[in-house]
């Protein structure tokens, strides 16, 4: 009995200097992977180059992080990276709402068309309670969101002809994202969509088996699309594409308080970076990117506003339709913020005088 007496208080005594001992934390790895669709002289590129080498410097090299560009770690394909980052096959990632979202339903919101009305807009959903809530949505997928970036709205290019209104795109084959949401809006305006990766399309394009894609300008350039023929450029705005700053929450979690601290700053700066490069051209009233585009040849077609509504209205059935598959309470807060700050901007200012 005496025996078992003192075996059982060891096992107590265990047990309680075992709570007490702070957890060792886990060996860092001596190098991160971090993937992005795009290569690196796009201002995506750029911004992540920008989080690995601050948070490097920062922690003085204890969090070593390799910039992976194109999909590389995952042979290319785009629609697989949010995967490849949830499994703990890649470690970090900033990546597209677009991309993600066969992954993250919701984050179809910014690509319903026609939803938004310029960066205000956007900003509205990303720094207000629709961001946070898809935030969230990220985390319960084994992710830590970090900032939000941005790869801008997307316009879309052929090497047929100027579109002007849904009549321009009847039968014109386009490059579309892995969406079928992307395939809903260009089959609704009469084109044909085709689903394939970049890489797939650049050489589509090149060998004229498809007509035109639809992406940001800062793609267009950093391609440089009209030496594949894309010769015709709609300025729409249809949707935009938001970029995530992310990294996989177990390699978060094994990162001390501070380290983590870092990495989140880092991000922010980055993003903060980021964006007003994706913006800097598209918003300058100078010699800017469109000026530029023209100069290559490129024909410049800009909607007037009863132009756009024409493929408003003509795109209005799938709107309706993936409302609800987003989730009409999402998608109604993000028509609230869109709207309030359409409002808030045609307020006049209190210095104002009549």
């Amino acid at each position: 009995m005496r025996n078992q007496g003192w075996r059982g208080l060891v096992g107590v005594a265990l047990a309680l200097a075992a709570i007490a001992l702070p957890v060792a934390a886990q060996p860092y790895k001596a190098e991160y992977t971090l993937s992005i669709v795009p290569d690196g002289g796009t201002p995506w590129g750029k911004g992540t180059q920008l989080w690995a080498d601050m948070v490097r410097e920062r922690t003085q090299g204890r969090i070593n992080i390799r910039l992976h560009p194109n999909a590389t770690l995952m042979g290319g394909d785009q629609t697989r990276e949010f995967t490849a980052l949830r499994q703990g096959v890649i470690d970090m990632a900033v990546g597209s709402t677009i991309n993600w979202s066969s992954a993250i339903p919701e984050f179809n919101v910014f690509s319903l068309p026609f939803l938004l009305r310029g960066y205000r807009s956007l900003d509205a959903l990303t720094q207000g309670e629709v961001g946070r809530e898809l935030f969230r949505r990220v985390e319960e997928q084994g992710v830590v969101p970090l900032a939000w970036g941005e790869n801008g709205f997307r316009q879309v290019t052929n090497s047929r002809r100027a579109i002007r209104s849904p009549e321009d795109m009847k039968g014109l084959r386009f490059r579309v994202v892995g969406s079928l949401l992307f395939n809903d809006i260009f089959t609704a305006l009469g084109a044909v969509p085709t689903q394939m990766t970049w890489g797939e399309a650049i050489r589509a394009l090149r060998a004229r088996k498809i007509d035109g894609q639809e992406n940001p300008i800062t793609i267009f350039n950093n391609a440089r699309l009209d030496t594949v023929g894309q010769r015709y450029l709609t300025v729409w705005d249809y949707v935009a594409d938001p970029i995530v700053f992310v990294v996989n929450r177990q390699v978060w979690d094994s990162w001390s308080p501070q380290d983590r601290d870092i990495v989140r700053d880092a991000a922010v700066e980055a993003a903060r970076f980021e964006v007003a490069l994706a913006r800097e051209d598209l918003l300058s009233s100078g010699q800017g990117m469109w000026e530029n585009l023209e100069s290559r040849g490129v024909k410049v077609t800009r909607l007037t506003p009863e132009q756009r509504q024409r493929f408003v209205d003509a795109t209005r059935p799938v709107y309706v339709k993936w409302k609800t598959l987003v989730g009409r309470d999402l998608v109604e807060k993000a028509e609230a913020a869109v709207r309030d700050e359409s409002i808030s901007s045609k307020a006049p200012s209190l210095g104002t005088r009549k």
